[in-house]
Protein backbone atom coordinates (compact mmCIF):
# COMPACT_ATOMS: atom_id res chain seq x y z
CA UNK A 1 0.00 0.00 0.00
CA UNK A 2 1.36 3.39 -0.70
CA UNK A 3 -1.76 5.63 0.46
CA UNK A 4 -0.55 7.98 2.39
CA UNK A 5 -1.75 7.64 5.92
CA UNK A 6 -2.47 10.33 8.63
CA UNK A 7 -0.46 9.94 11.26
CA UNK A 8 -1.47 12.98 13.74
CA UNK A 9 -1.91 16.80 14.11
CA UNK A 10 1.27 17.82 11.58
CA UNK A 11 -0.25 15.57 8.68
CA UNK A 12 -3.39 17.79 9.45
CA UNK A 13 -1.56 21.13 9.01
CA UNK A 14 0.23 20.23 6.21
CA UNK A 15 -2.98 19.31 4.56
CA UNK A 16 -4.55 22.23 5.40
CA UNK A 17 -1.93 24.04 4.09
CA UNK A 18 -1.53 22.80 0.72
CA UNK A 19 -5.76 23.13 0.36
CA UNK A 20 -5.69 26.69 1.28
CA UNK A 21 -2.69 27.46 -0.51
CA UNK A 22 -4.39 26.13 -3.77
CA UNK A 23 -8.24 26.76 -3.25
CA UNK A 24 -8.68 30.45 -1.70
CA UNK A 25 -12.31 29.07 -0.36
CA UNK A 26 -10.91 26.65 1.95
CA UNK A 27 -8.05 29.24 3.11
CA UNK A 28 -11.14 31.19 4.18
CA UNK A 29 -12.30 28.53 5.99
CA UNK A 30 -9.37 27.69 7.85
CA UNK A 31 -9.20 31.48 9.08
CA UNK A 32 -12.94 30.35 10.23
CA UNK A 33 -12.25 27.53 11.89
CA UNK A 34 -9.16 27.94 13.20
CA UNK A 35 -7.15 24.54 14.46
CA UNK A 36 -9.48 21.18 12.67
CA UNK A 37 -9.58 18.34 14.73
CA UNK A 38 -7.53 15.02 13.96
CA UNK A 39 -10.23 12.64 14.33
CA UNK A 40 -8.51 9.40 14.46
CA UNK A 41 -10.20 6.72 16.17
CA UNK A 42 -9.10 2.90 16.72
CA UNK A 43 -9.65 0.18 13.90
CA UNK A 44 -11.25 -3.06 14.70
CA UNK A 45 -15.17 -4.52 15.23
CA UNK A 46 -15.66 -2.05 17.85
CA UNK A 47 -16.00 0.76 15.83
CA UNK A 48 -17.85 -0.80 12.83
CA UNK A 49 -20.76 -1.74 15.59
CA UNK A 50 -20.45 1.68 17.21
CA UNK A 51 -21.29 3.19 13.55
CA UNK A 52 -24.03 0.66 13.10
CA UNK A 53 -25.37 1.79 16.38
CA UNK A 54 -25.50 5.14 15.13
CA UNK A 55 -27.22 5.26 12.07
CA UNK A 56 -30.71 7.04 11.99
CA UNK A 57 -30.17 7.98 16.24
CA UNK A 58 -29.14 11.20 17.52
CA UNK A 59 -25.65 10.75 18.95
CA UNK A 60 -26.64 11.24 22.59
CA UNK A 61 -29.18 7.94 21.63
CA UNK A 62 -25.67 6.20 20.22
CA UNK A 63 -23.35 7.26 23.20
CA UNK A 64 -26.56 5.67 25.49
CA UNK A 65 -26.54 2.14 23.22
CA UNK A 66 -22.87 1.71 23.23
CA UNK A 67 -22.90 2.51 27.01
CA UNK A 68 -25.14 -0.41 27.83
CA UNK A 69 -23.63 -2.85 25.11
CA UNK A 70 -20.20 -2.10 26.77
CA UNK A 71 -21.73 -2.27 30.16
CA UNK A 72 -22.89 -5.76 29.27
CA UNK A 73 -19.68 -6.32 27.89
CA UNK A 74 -21.45 -7.11 24.41
CA UNK A 75 -19.13 -5.01 21.88
CA UNK A 76 -16.82 -8.44 20.47
CA UNK A 77 -17.81 -10.72 17.60
CA UNK A 78 -17.80 -13.75 19.77
CA UNK A 79 -19.89 -12.34 22.53
CA UNK A 80 -22.62 -10.50 19.77
CA UNK A 81 -22.78 -14.16 17.73
CA UNK A 82 -23.52 -15.50 21.06
CA UNK A 83 -26.32 -12.88 22.36
CA UNK A 84 -29.82 -13.30 22.76
CA UNK A 85 -31.88 -11.43 20.78
CA UNK A 86 -33.90 -9.92 23.92
CA UNK A 87 -30.17 -9.31 25.55
CA UNK A 88 -29.05 -6.90 22.80
CA UNK A 89 -33.21 -5.31 22.60
CA UNK A 90 -32.47 -4.67 26.42
CA UNK A 91 -29.21 -2.38 25.26
CA UNK A 92 -31.48 -0.23 23.01
CA UNK A 93 -30.93 -1.81 19.45
CA UNK A 94 -33.57 -2.17 17.06
CA UNK A 95 -34.51 -5.85 15.81
CA UNK A 96 -32.64 -4.69 12.18
CA UNK A 97 -29.73 -3.37 13.81
CA UNK A 98 -29.49 -6.39 15.89
CA UNK A 99 -29.35 -8.32 12.30
CA UNK A 100 -26.81 -5.97 11.60
CA UNK A 101 -24.37 -6.36 14.29
CA UNK A 102 -24.96 -10.48 13.78
CA UNK A 103 -23.88 -10.00 10.16
CA UNK A 104 -20.95 -7.62 11.42
CA UNK A 105 -19.87 -10.74 13.75
CA UNK A 106 -20.36 -13.38 11.40
CA UNK A 107 -18.17 -11.44 8.48
CA UNK A 108 -15.10 -12.36 10.27
CA UNK A 109 -13.33 -9.26 8.98
CA UNK A 110 -9.60 -9.57 8.80
CA UNK A 111 -9.23 -5.97 10.36
CA UNK A 112 -5.33 -6.35 10.40
CA UNK A 113 -5.91 -6.81 6.72
CA UNK A 114 -7.35 -3.81 5.86
CA UNK A 115 -5.07 -1.78 7.39
CA UNK A 116 -2.80 -2.45 4.32
CA UNK A 117 -4.95 -2.78 1.43
CA UNK A 118 -6.27 -0.26 -0.56
CA UNK A 119 -8.80 2.00 -0.09
CA UNK A 120 -11.40 0.80 -3.12
CA UNK A 121 -11.18 -2.57 -1.37
CA UNK A 122 -11.77 -2.01 1.91
CA UNK A 123 -14.92 -0.17 0.91
CA UNK A 124 -15.63 -3.14 -1.63
CA UNK A 125 -14.90 -5.64 1.97
CA UNK A 126 -16.62 -3.47 4.21
CA UNK A 127 -19.80 -2.93 2.55
CA UNK A 128 -20.15 -6.92 1.68
CA UNK A 129 -21.96 -6.53 5.21
CA UNK A 130 -25.40 -6.23 5.82
CA UNK A 131 -26.01 -2.84 7.21
CA UNK A 132 -22.31 -1.43 6.29
CA UNK A 133 -22.89 1.14 3.50
CA UNK A 134 -20.23 3.58 0.98
CA UNK A 135 -20.77 6.20 3.80
CA UNK A 136 -19.50 3.55 7.42
CA UNK A 137 -17.24 2.40 4.88
CA UNK A 138 -15.43 5.52 3.87
CA UNK A 139 -15.19 7.55 7.15
CA UNK A 140 -13.83 3.95 8.51
CA UNK A 141 -11.15 4.28 6.52
CA UNK A 142 -10.60 7.77 6.83
CA UNK A 143 -10.66 7.91 10.53
CA UNK A 144 -9.73 4.70 11.89
CA UNK A 145 -7.12 3.71 9.23
CA UNK A 146 -6.01 7.51 9.07
CA UNK A 147 -6.46 7.29 5.08
CA UNK A 148 -5.56 10.97 3.98
CA UNK A 149 -6.87 10.66 0.57
CA UNK A 150 -10.46 9.82 0.87
CA UNK A 151 -13.73 11.36 0.87
CA UNK A 152 -16.98 10.83 1.90
CA UNK A 153 -19.10 12.67 -0.73
CA UNK A 154 -22.61 11.13 0.44
CA UNK A 155 -22.24 12.82 3.71
CA UNK A 156 -25.51 15.67 4.14
CA UNK A 157 -23.38 17.91 6.36
CA UNK A 158 -19.90 18.04 3.65
CA UNK A 159 -22.67 18.79 1.47
CA UNK A 160 -24.37 21.84 3.17
CA UNK A 161 -20.89 23.15 4.08
CA UNK A 162 -19.84 22.90 0.57
CA UNK A 163 -22.70 24.40 -0.47
CA UNK A 164 -21.97 27.61 1.84
CA UNK A 165 -18.10 27.73 1.75
CA UNK A 166 -18.18 27.71 -2.38
CA UNK A 167 -21.51 29.53 -2.67
CA UNK A 168 -23.58 27.62 -4.39
CA UNK A 169 -27.27 27.56 -5.59
CA UNK A 170 -28.05 24.22 -3.73
CA UNK A 171 -26.12 21.65 -1.63
CA UNK A 172 -24.60 19.26 -3.73
CA UNK A 173 -25.24 15.97 -4.67
CA UNK A 174 -23.05 13.36 -3.59
CA UNK A 175 -21.95 12.99 -7.44
CA UNK A 176 -21.51 16.45 -7.59
CA UNK A 177 -19.35 15.92 -4.48
CA UNK A 178 -17.22 13.70 -5.48
CA UNK A 179 -16.61 15.44 -8.93
CA UNK A 180 -15.72 18.64 -6.56
CA UNK A 181 -13.16 16.37 -4.48
CA UNK A 182 -11.21 15.45 -6.96
CA UNK A 183 -9.83 18.67 -6.92
CA UNK A 184 -8.82 18.48 -3.54
CA UNK A 185 -5.85 15.09 -4.07
CA UNK A 186 -4.15 14.23 -2.19
CA UNK A 187 -5.87 15.73 1.04
CA UNK A 188 -9.68 14.82 0.11
CA UNK A 189 -9.67 13.60 3.95
CA UNK A 190 -8.51 16.74 5.25
CA UNK A 191 -10.71 18.66 3.04
CA UNK A 192 -13.66 16.56 4.72
CA UNK A 193 -12.31 17.10 8.74
CA UNK A 194 -11.87 20.65 7.36
CA UNK A 195 -15.56 21.13 5.88
CA UNK A 196 -16.98 19.76 9.13
CA UNK A 197 -15.27 22.08 11.39
CA UNK A 198 -16.41 25.04 9.05
CA UNK A 199 -19.92 23.52 9.32
CA UNK A 200 -19.49 23.54 13.09
CA UNK A 201 -19.04 27.35 12.76
CA UNK A 202 -21.77 28.19 10.41
CA UNK A 203 -24.41 25.56 12.30
CA UNK A 204 -23.14 25.79 15.84
CA UNK A 205 -23.79 22.08 15.11
CA UNK A 206 -21.48 18.71 14.87
CA UNK A 207 -21.73 17.88 11.79
CA UNK A 208 -20.17 14.01 12.72
CA UNK A 209 -19.57 12.56 15.96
Amino acid sequence: MHERVIQGPDCISEGCAHLAAHHPRFAHALEQTGTVPTRLRKDGFEQLLSAIVSQQVSVAAARAILGRLKEAKLTGPRKITWATEEELRACGLSRQKIRYAKALAEARIDFKALRDAPTPEIVSTLTQVSGIGVWTAEIYAMFSLGRADVFAPGDLALQESARILFDLPKRPTEREMRTMAEDWQPWRAVAARLLWAYYHVEKNREGIR
